[in-house]
């Protein structure tokens, strides 16, 4: 039984020998294992490194609640001095500062900053051509184009500040007090209607 074991770790080691010779034998060989292990330095010295996260930017105040023309709402398209970003869906105006990685300038849904996105929201579109320059009823969406848009309406609602109305050419903005935070139920059955 002596011999067994003696036999086996002679075995172990004469094939841990032929292992090192065949690893260390070639350039080749050589070569790899010194780009693994690069590979492996760089990969635990990364996360050993933790970045520090930009600052956040400063939270900008609350927005006093107020209706909003087309040209009034694309002022705030984030690239003003105080980078506020607003859009509108379904003739909400929501303050979308937060999310300024996401519709400021140069994020993915830039395009929207300071528009209305109804349109593009209900076409799944992020280019100019679902954005129109005017006030855009959306009298010509489909059933399911318009649930699209409600339900990104909701969305909004729940993620964003509620700002104010998007006004209808020749319509005049309403006076709100300071301490209303939801669309009256005039306005909601008025966008109620709207999507009758």
């Amino acid at each position: 039984m002596a011999d067994d074991a003696a036999s086996s770790e002679a075995g172990t080691s004469g094939m841990m020998a032929r292992f090192v010779s065949e690893l260390f034998g070639s350039p080749l060989n050589i070569a790899l294992l010194g780009i693994c292990a690069f590979l492996f330095y760089k990969i635990v010295s990364s996360s050993r490194k933790s970045a520090a996260p930009p600052p956040p930017e400063p939270e900008l105040p609350k927005m006093k609640k107020r209706d909003f023309t087309l040209e009034q709402l694309r002022e705030y398209d984030g690239k003003g001095q105080d980078g506020r970003v607003l859009v509108a869906v379904n003739t909400k105006v929501f303050d979308v500062t937060r999310g300024k990685r996401f519709y400021g300038p140069g994020g993915p849904y830039a395009v929207f900053a300071g528009r209305d996105a109804s349109r593009g929201l209900a076409l799944f579109s992020l280019t100019e051509e679902a954005i129109k320059d005017e006030f855009d009823d959306l009298s010509d969406l489909t059933t399911m184009q318009m649930e699209s848009v409600r339900e990104w309406e909701m969305q909004f609602t729940e993620k964003y500040d509620y700002i104010g109305k998007l006004l209808r050419p020749g319509e005049e903005p309403r006076d709100y007090t300071d301490t209303e935070d939801e669309p009256s139920s005039e306005e909601k059955k008025d966008t109620d209607k709207k999507n009758d």
